[in-house]
């Protein structure tokens, strides 16, 4: 492991501490190189009430992770939180969802939209669709933080 994702270890994994052991969880914590930073991996018996509904306290749980990391070191690379594996397994749904959506796109020609996605999962969507001949994305042209993509037939 080179120095950067030493201390980015090191220091994602004391936030994670600093957090969880008041809370009175039971806990174990693994970390993992992932392409533009680290995963910091929770296991717990307590996971449902870390991940949240459809992982909406996991969110939160990673922004105050990286903002306690981003307090000591300005340009720290990115801290990905899951907890026993739920991100992983909802990303695997969404892209399943995405690549049947675009093989009806491909089958009738007609565009769908996917639900309003947060950046992250439009840029896995976008990128996995990618790879299918005969498809294209779009995001909407909006602020807002949640957007969709619509799958069209490619020309």
């Amino acid at each position: 492991m080179d120095d950067t994702l030493a201390k980015l270890t090191r220091m994602a994994t004391e936030a994670a501490e600093n957090i969880l052991t008041p809370l009175g969880f039971p806990f174990e914590l693994e970390t993992e190189a992932y392409e533009d930073g680290i995963v910091l991996m929770i296991s717990s018996s307590d996971a449902r009430f870390l991940i949240g509904d459809e992982g909406d306290r996991l969110d939160d749980l990673q922004y105050l992770i990286n903002r306690l990391v981003q307090a000591k070191w300005e340009n720290a690379p990115r801290i990905r939180v899951d907890c026993d594996s739920y991100r992983r397994r909802a990303e695997e749904k969404l892209l399943r969802r995405a690549r049947s959506r675009a093989e009806r796109v491909l089958q009738t020609g007609a565009p769908l939209q996917m639900e309003k996605l947060n950046a992250y999962q439009r840029r896995l969507v976008h990128n996995a669709l990618a790879e299918i001949a005969g498809i294209r994305t779009v995001s909407e042209e909006t602020d807002s933080r949640f957007k969709r993509i619509t799958i069209l037939r490619s020309e």
